[in-house]
């Protein structure tokens, strides 16, 4: 009798061609060994604030153990709204324009499946937060990236290089300011021009704002970046993408949100129903905590996150072979070192050598090759031994 030859079925093409995070890769590393001082990933050292804590176990006692719509607690909108009021001057219908999301990733993915079909493609200013163009390449469309050229001591938008990246199949433009990895904040004339752009080739407008509040060019500490949607009508087609992580030491919580037009926010809306359902009753709770009670909080981490970055500048000025403007905001340095041409293998050997982990520049796209990323948000007990083994690993080199 003859056997019978059975075929295995294989991956999906558009994830095989989703690439590794070159920064979890590293991590995957750096998990397996003792005393390594993180500076990899983009968090502090510092857990959430208590109060935030206790608000949470007051919603579970409280019974936020249930079902939310798929937008998320309408208190928790209804903040959201008044925040941007008090901070932006932006005023928000809570019911038709934000999103309550499970963490700024899930806010990407869903947004970014509402707006491309397979075959589209999406411009992508980088060295960005790989997360952007790996959701685009999963949902079967093209990510093109742009880099951003150094000008001078300061990062800017090649717009010549945007206006030929434009095809029939273009639909949608990605930036992050303040940037992760660069700490490059948009200028006023930046937004008006990206908004032009867009509004003239018929394109979505997406913006990542998760770092507005980590901001050092104010007077006043805690005032966040300007957002796109001051300048924004309510019937642009632009898309604000945020989350609790960074302003208020959340990462692990997961919970973000989207302000967008009122039609994609009602397709946002029902596919989380097919994704997440919708975030955490409970943590969306404490997120309103949060915005309420958070603002001292937060003016102190900039007040820290200032000094540690004046420290790590003036280290990495001290380095051989070592350049990196002054980041504008979040909490990244991205130090360019002459002559490297392969930042992952470096970080590696960094890594193994001296326990201290950092981001390869290449994970974070075109434009990242030959910088490493720095998180400075960690307290100063890590970061000072961390930039004297650095400096001890360049001089060896």
């Amino acid at each position: 009798m003859a056997s019978t030859i059975l075929k295995s079925p294989s991956l999906a093409d558009s994830v095989q061609a989703v690439p590794h995070s070159r920064i979890r890769e590293l991590a995957e590393i750096a998990f397996r060994m003792e005393g390594v001082l993180k500076l990899y990933f983009g968090e502090s050292n510092q857990p959430t604030p208590d109060y935030i804590k206790d608000a949470a176990a007051a919603a579970l006692r409280n019974g936020y153990t249930f079902y939310t719509e798929n937008a998320g607690l309408l208190s928790l909108r209804e903040a959201l709204a008044a925040h941007y009021a008090r901070t932006q001057g932006v005023t928000l219908d809570p019911r038709k324009e934000i999103v309550v999301t499970a963490s700024g990733v899930q806010a990407l993915n869903v947004v970014i499946r509402c707006v491309l079909d397979p075959g589209d493609e999406a411009i992508v200013l980088t060295p960005a937060w790989p997360n952007g163009a790996s959701i685009v390449a999963m949902s079967n469309a093209k990510p093109v990236e742009i880099p951003h050229p150094l000008v001078g001591e300061r990062y800017e938008i090649d717009w010549a290089a945007l206006e030929a990246a434009v095809s029939g199949k273009t639909k949608l433009l990605v930036y992050t300011s303040p940037s992760n990895p660069l700490g490059w904040v948009a200028t006023d004339e930046d937004q008006t021009r990206l908004l032009e752009f867009c509004r003239r080739h018929g394109l979505w407008l997406l913006a990542d704002e998760v770092y507005d509040r980590l901001w050092y060019e104010t007077e006043e500490p805690g005032t966040p970046v300007p957002s796109i949607l001051r300048k924004a009508t309510r019937d642009d087609a632009v898309i604000v993408v945020h989350s609790f992580s960074k302003s208020y030491c959340m990462t692990g919580w997961r919970i973000g949100w989207v302000i967008a037009r009122a039609d994609l926010a009602a397709k946002a809306t029902q596919l989380n129903e097919f994704i997440i359902s919708h975030a955490p009753s409970f943590t969306q709770k404490a997120a309103e905590t949060a915005l309420a009670d958070g603002e001292p909080e937060i003016r102190a981490m900039l007040q820290r996150l200032k000094a540690n970055r004046d420290f790590c500048m003036d280290a990495l000025s001290r380095m051989p072979r070592v350049t990196v403007p002054r980041p504008e905001g979040a909490f990244y340095l991205f130090p360019k070192i002459d002559g490297l041409n392969d930042s992952f293998a470096f970080c590696r050997g960094l890594l193994t050598e001296t326990r201290v982990g950092l981001a390869p520049g290449v994970a974070f796209g075109a434009g990242g090759e030959g910088s490493i990323r720095i998180c400075y948000a960690a307290d100063r007990t890590i970061l000072e031994p961390a930039m004297e083994r650095l400096h001890g690993f360049l001089d060896k080199l």
